[in-house]
């Protein structure tokens, strides 16, 4: 089928493809238009699927650890009132800071009462513009009463 180096011609499903001797085949690498258009509707309908689920996580590990902060407060409130007999109306006369993972997507209020009773009510806020807005505030009161009961 060779003579020296004269092509040699070879019929392959109706296309004639022509190779010098020792030469191999051209191999086809890549992806076509419709593989990588195929690949990307599935990823698009998966994150479509996981956006959703994740979104909803982050703001519930969000909402607990407001919940946590909040509970906190209110048992040194408890124990600022066994000692001074009064209840105090800031997170700093508490002798206490919010953390940072609390502070970025909720506002710290407490609203205190000599009474008598002395009351307290600390409420977290979501600040305006953050994913926790949905989420609607939280509180708890000297009572231990927390709310809304459906987030808690």
């Amino acid at each position: 089928m060779t003579h020296g180096n004269t092509p040699t011609r070879i019929k392959s499903l109706k296309m004639y493809i022509y190779r010098t001797p020792g030469m191999k085949p051209p191999s086809h690498r890549g992806f076509t238009l419709m593989e990588v258009m195929i690949a990307i509707v599935i990823i698009g309908v998966l994150l479509s699927i996981a956006m959703p689920a994740y979104t909803s996580y982050v703001i519930k590990g969000n909402r607990a650890a407001a919940q946590q902060h909040l509970m906190d407060l209110a048992q040194r409130e408890t124990q600022i009132l066994a000692d001074a007999r009064s209840y105090k109306d800031t997170v700093a006369a508490l002798n206490m800071t919010s953390p940072a993972s609390v502070t970025k997507y909720y506002t710290i209020s407490i609203v205190a009462s000599d009474g008598p009773p002395p009351t307290f009510t600390i409420t977290a806020t979501p600040i305006v513009g953050s994913k926790q807005v949905p989420d609607g505030a939280l509180s708890i009161d000297q009572a231990g009463a927390k709310l809304p009961a459906t987030k808690w």
